[in-house]
């Protein structure tokens, strides 16, 4: 039988480079908690498992860090990564999106920003979209109210709509492609359904298996998950997938997460030696 992450691994090979992106997943995932600062050695055994040169990790790095992901800093011949200032407040955004139940008191009124022509609409689009924000026009943002503004969009024009006329629901399907969010959950779900049945089977998983499969998960579900707008459930399908996409993530995440701290455990270092224990914070993702 196929070892339960042949196929996810398999799958990740066929795409296109993403180093600087799964690097960027470990570090939200499994760095943050635990301080925030990791040793190059420990990043280069994990993507070791996902057979990635280091030389394609060590250009990864660099490029973050040249784009403010990161800072690194040099103890000897040793490297020391963790996250630069630039970026915490989108990871943190991006953390709740992923990790924390979707808001339950909408009060059927919607965000509306416009942004004007310039710099700020381009600094601000990432920042937007990773917020959960959509938009129907050029410069022309909106998310539930109540959803916070990310401060590359701190000088846009804010506006209240309502949601409940003909409009405002044409407003909501020009600002989000649902129809193709619900196909990249549904494909996620594909994914890693088989996973969680050999979990399920007791599958015996190693603590590197059990990390590397964390990571994965995390990573390809964020790719979705930061895509969707998290909109109320009177405003989805019926038969919306992203519940069941949460909860299939969840519940693969909740196994895995013991065995994959365990490893970290093992191999994590910083500057100071052993990473510091993970914060309680791990133990709630996903309502666990």
């Amino acid at each position: 039988m196929a070892h339960p992450l042949s196929r996810i691994i398999d799958q990740l090979k066929r795409e296109p480079s993403r180093t600087g992106s799964i690097v960027i997943t470990m570090f939200g995932d499994a760095i943050v908690p635990r301080g925030g600062s990791v040793w190059l050695g420990t990043l280069l055994a994990f993507l070791e498992s996902l057979d990635i040169d280091a030389g394609v990790v060590r250009t990864a790095m660099s490029r973050l860090a040249a784009d403010g992901w990161l800072t690194r800093e040099k103890v000897g011949r040793n490297s020391f990564y963790r996250l630069a200032e630039k970026g915490r407040e989108t990871f943190e955004a991006a953390t709740r999106h992923i990790y924390d139940p979707p808001p339950s008191d909408w009060t059927g009124r919607f965000e509306l920003l416009l942004i004007g022509n310039g710099e700020d609409r381009d600094a601000s689009r990432e920042a937007l979209r990773n917020a959960g924000f959509g938009s129907p026009l050029p410069g022309v943002w909106v998310a539930p109210s109540g959803v916070p503004v990310p401060e590359e969009a701190a000088g846009a024009i804010r506006l209240e709509v309502s949601a409940e006329d003909d409009s405002g629901r044409r407003l909501l399907s020009a600002s989000w492609p649902l129809e193709r969010t619900a196909d990249a959950y549904l494909k996620f779900m594909k994914t890693f359904e088989p996973l969680r049945a050999a979990i399920a089977r007791g599958a015996d998983l190693s603590e590197a298996d059990a990390f590397t499969a964390r990571i994965l998960l995390i990573h390809y579900y964020r790719r979705v998950v930061l895509r969707d707008p998290l909109l109320p459930e009177s405003l989805l399908p019926a038969d919306w997938p992203g519940r069941a996409a949460r909860e299939l993530c969840g519940e693969i995440y909740r196994a895995l997460l013991a065995p994959s701290e365990q490893w970290l455990d093992s191999h994590g270092t910083n500057e100071k030696g052993a990473l510091p224990p993970a914060r309680k914070i791990l133990e709630r993702r996903f309502g666990a």
